[in-house]
């Protein structure tokens, strides 16, 4: 017998009941979950892709519409950072405003971030692709993709990033036309 074997010999083993942990369901997948039971959202503004390729550059077209992706620090918002009340951040297809420039921070992950936005300039959905399933946030009004959203990092205070294409945004200064409460999307 072995070691152990030896120190154990003629021990009485307390018998347990094992301990039930409770099931944690991150805030992705909660949103997942709940994506999953909605139905689409239908957008207001409405366009054959004819007229989208009309509108946009080639290169808008692919990440806007085509649901593309810009190489990482490569997009012109990605380093901007304007200062509070200086603009906002319009969708580059339909000018619908999306975001303050309070709202953008700098997570380093390559692309511009956002916390919050204006309430109905976004809309959350499923993104199956790249064999993962990821939220994926478009322009509330012409369903322009914007990138993603990723929950609990823990860097903001709303607990989401939202990832964006700097080809799917356009800075505007000062505020929008009308006055637009910001928020988190996954706010309960």
């Amino acid at each position: 017998m072995s070691g152990i074997g030896n120190a154990l010999q003629g021990v009485k083993l307390k018998k347990t009941t094992p301990v039930e942990k409770p099931v944690v369901i991150d805030k992705t997948e909660q949103v997942l979950a709940a994506l999953e039971k909605q139905a689409p959202q239908e957008v207001a503004l409405q366009k054959s892709e004819d007229e989208w390729k009309t509108e946009l550059t080639p290169e808008e077209y692919e990440i806007i519409r085509g649901k593309g992706t810009e190489a990482a620090g490569s997009g012109e918002y990605d380093r901007f950072f304007p200062e509070q009340g200086e603009g906002h951040f319009a969708c580059r297809a339909c000018k619908q405003p999306l975001y303050s420039a309070a709202a953008k921070f700098d997570s380093g992950c390559g692309w511009p971030a956002f916390d919050k936005c204006y309430v109905g300039g976004v809309l959350m959905s499923i993104d199956n692709s790249h064999g993962i399933k990821r939220i994926e946030i478009t322009c509330g009004k012409c369903g322009g993709h914007l990138g993603h959203v990723f929950l609990g990092e823990k860097e903001t205070a709303t607990d989401e990033r939202h990832c964006v294409n700097s080809m799917s945004i356009k800075f505007v200064k000062g505020p929008p036309a009308t006055k637009m409460e910001e928020k988190s999307l996954t706010a309960t």
